[in-house]
């Protein structure tokens, strides 16, 4: 043997082992065993176009199994567009046995749009209850009442396209209860019927632009909470107490701006006084002799004071 016949079985053992490499032989096999037409070019153009051979193969001999016309170009195009085709299918499968009609178009629609599709077909089957948290709500008497409730829904496949989430059922069942709760008269009322809540939520058709089916509304617990009108009185009351004091000591600061004023009109007025005696002396209608007379008098009248606090002082001490 030379050396270019061991070349050339070297080369022949290379392109074998590289044609069981990019081809999955083991694949063809499996579907030509179930009875799934697949070529070997088809194999290989998934290869050529980025496609992984086992997630359109595996699905498309599930789907066969069961009965379901899909081909390998729907399940190859949903793939590239980023698509869960195992899920897709077993959707499809899950329907197909509950009776569901069900599409391919529609079951890659839902996958694509970001949803579980094959949850989605679970709940369509088997509804899902859906608790919601507290919900304060006040009666109109004050009571606040928290309110849980237990929502039980079914996934409604034509909507789940374009169609509002969970999130959307529970704010509206919340807003459902705090209008309820609040257009009765008493929270006893709301205590003694509990199951009026449900009947006024569930005629509002809170599921209108969901993909959900609201089947029914069940009021799990009712919890008594703070008395509201109470508190809000006593906010009310202390509101109106500060503004009472505000008001009087507006006033307050306005009286001692008043005194303050009169005083300097009385000590501009007592700087009038030498201005008038010097004025009436040189107008001669003040005597000399009056002026001294009305100098002793207040001289007097000092001593007076003078002799009289001192007397208070006397018995004051005496007295302690």
């Amino acid at each position: 043997m030379n050396m270019l016949t061991i070349i050339l079985m070297g080369i022949i053992f290379l392109l074998i082992v590289l044609f069981f490499v990019f081809v999955p032989v083991g694949l063809w096999i499996s579907s030509m065993a179930a009875n799934v037409k697949i070529s070997i070019f088809n194999l290989i153009g998934m290869r050529l176009r980025r496609v992984t051979p086992s997630r359109i193969v595996i699905p498309l001999i599930k789907a066969t199994k069961a009965g379901l016309k899909i081909n390998i170009n729907q399940l190859e195009a949903h793939y590239l567009a980023g698509g869960n085709v195992d899920k897709v299918v077993d959707a499809l499968i899950a329907s197909e046995r509950a009776g569901i009609e069900l599409t391919f178009e529609k079951a890659a629609a839902i996958d694509l749009a970001g949803r579980d599709v094959l949850e989605a077909v679970k709940m369509s089957v088997n509804p899902k209850v859906i608790e919601t948290t507290n919900v304060s709500a006040v009666a109109k008497d004050g009571i606040e009442l928290l309110v849980k409730a237990r929502v039980t829904v079914r996934a409604d496949l034509e909507r789940l396209v374009g169609g509002a989430g969970e999130a959307t059922i529970l704010a509206r069942i919340g807003e459902g209860i705090v209008t309820t709760v609040g257009s009765a008269n008493s929270h006893k009322e709301v205590l003694e019927n509990p199951d009026d809540i449900s009947k006024r939520v569930l005629s509002k058709g809170l599921d209108s632009g969901t993909a959900f089916e609201i089947l029914s509304i069940d009021i799990a617990d009712i919890d008594v909470g703070r008395n509201i009108g109470a508190q809000l009185q006593s906010l009310q009351a202390e509101a109106d107490k500060n503004i009472a004091q505000a008001k009087a000591e507006e006033r307050r600061a306005m009286a001692v701006a008043k005194e303050q004023e009169m005083r300097a009109y009385v000590v501009e007025a007592e700087a009038e006084v030498p201005k008038a005696l010097a004025y009436a002396l040189k107008e001669g209608k003040l005597g000399i002799m009056d002026y001294y007379d009305m100098e002793n008098i207040k001289a007097d009248t000092q001593m007076r004071d003078k002799i009289a606090g001192k007397n208070i002082e006397e018995i004051t001490s005496g007295k302690e």
